[in-house]
């Protein structure tokens, strides 16, 4: 049985959502499901924009049936490659056999490399600022490469002011029958998703995010459509803002990430007694154990906060492993504009500081603190002291 729900009288969302998936690309961890958006446009040419994973495909294929209602398939447009929008690509071939494929000359040659198959008969190939007349309005299309694949392109359709987005401006979290970012509360309960998507998928990308947005900001962009997530057709400002930081490595918040590795409890206590210490002085606190929580979540929140402490246990004469997992990771994702301090353990030899410092050292407009704080197996009254000093230099730092 279909379930659409209607975005425009001839705009239609014919996506699906997956609550079964436990790790999205089997990597970042999806307690609240993610959706696979699909959207059908019904004007004197039908136009079908992207398909689904194959998780979904039923639905998806139903739905599609029931807009088209008798009508045939005229084009479908492929924005990404990625199988989690390309998986039913192969199937919905077979099934509209007149059906054009519009898109560019990277994703035709993806669709050989996916599937094996030579679609160099249906595809009407576009470049930047091609259009495509559909009756009552032109679709322009718009180079989008490495947000966040090099073949990623974006539609802009001029009559809606509607940006079919591709992944950009994606949200992970199911739907749960709202399809719009105003039916819901976003800030309390998608906003994390979002920036979790966005620093984890795309984060690595924030020269591109930045050019494919200066392009949105030439047109009258009254919707946004991206492929995960909800549609935008309010406050659009709003979320365009929330982007324009994360691509520009912006924090979002004045405070203080902690994440700490510790292994019988020591580290985590000297983690304790400077958060608490940075309270004391009116400073926002944010914690993690990097053992416990996923790395994704971390990495958006390192994000979110202006300043941030790692501390780690010294472990086989270097980093503790699932704190080194994250500063590579942390790194990969090209983060800057934060100033950073560390705390490192050692019962014998503590190196871990230093070794930290050397993984984040490469990335642009970090500011380390002076000072690492070392603590020998436990910190003892007699370094309380140090301890508070290293907290008031980053209170110093923090600009209020």
């Amino acid at each position: 049985m279909h379930c659409v729900r209607k975005i425009k009288e001839d705009l239609y969302w014919v996506g699906a959502n997956d609550r079964r998936l436990a790790m999205f690309e089997g990597v970042f961890s999806v307690p609240k499901g993610v959706s696979y958006n699909s959207y059908f446009l019904l004007d004197d040419k039908t136009v079908l924009f992207d398909t689904v994973d194959k998780a979904v495909g039923k639905v998806f294929f139903e739905n599609l049936s029931y807009v088209l209602d008798g009508r045939p398939l005229d084009y479908v447009v492929v924005h990404h490659m990625e199988p989690d929008h390309s998986a039913t690509l192969t199937e919905l071939l077979e099934r509209y056999p007149g059906a054009k494929i519009v898109c560019n000359r990277k994703i035709q040659n993806m669709i050989y490399q996916f599937f094996g198959i030579d679609v160099t008969e249906r595809a009407i190939i576009v470049k930047e600022g091609d259009s495509l007349d559909t009756g009552n309005r032109k679709l322009a299309f718009y180079m989008a490469p490495m947000v966040h694949w090099p073949e990623v392109m974006v539609t802009y359709d001029p009559l809606n002011g509607t940006l079919f987005s591709a992944d950009a401006f994606g949200t992970f979290g199911a739907l749960n029958g709202a399809v719009f970012a105003d039916e819901v509360d976003f800030d309390r309960d998608y906003l994390d998703e979002c920036r979790r998507y966005y620093t984890n998928i795309v984060g690595k990308y924030g020269v591109q995010v930045q050019s494919l947005l200066k392009k949105a900001a030439a047109s009258d962009i009254r919707m946004i459509c991206p492929l995960h997530g909800m549609v935008w057709r309010d406050n659009i400002g709003y979320i365009v803002d929330k982007h324009e930081k994360w691509a520009s490595y912006i924090p979002e918040e004045t405070g203080v990430l902690i994440t700490y590795a510790s292994i019988y409890g020591n580290t985590e206590n000297v983690a304790e007694i400077i958060s608490a210490m940075l309270r004391e002085k009116g400073v926002k606190t944010v914690m993690f154990d990097v053992s416990v929580t996923d790395s994704s979540e971390i990495l958006s929140q390192c994000f979110k906060y202006s300043h941030l402490v790692f501390a780690s246990a010294t472990y086989n004469t270097g980093i503790f492993i699932k704190m080194d997992e994250l500063l590579r990771d942390i790194a990969a994702h090209n983060l800057q504009n934060r100033t950073v301090g560390f705390i490192q353990n050692g019962s014998w030899a503590p190196a871990a500081g230093k070794l930290m410092k050397e993984i984040l050292s490469p990335l642009k407009n970090l500011d380390f603190l002076n000072e690492t704080l070392t603590v020998n197996s436990s910190l003892k009254e007699n370094q309380l002291a140090e301890a508070q000093a290293f907290a008031d230099a980053i209170v110093k730092s923090i600009k209020i």
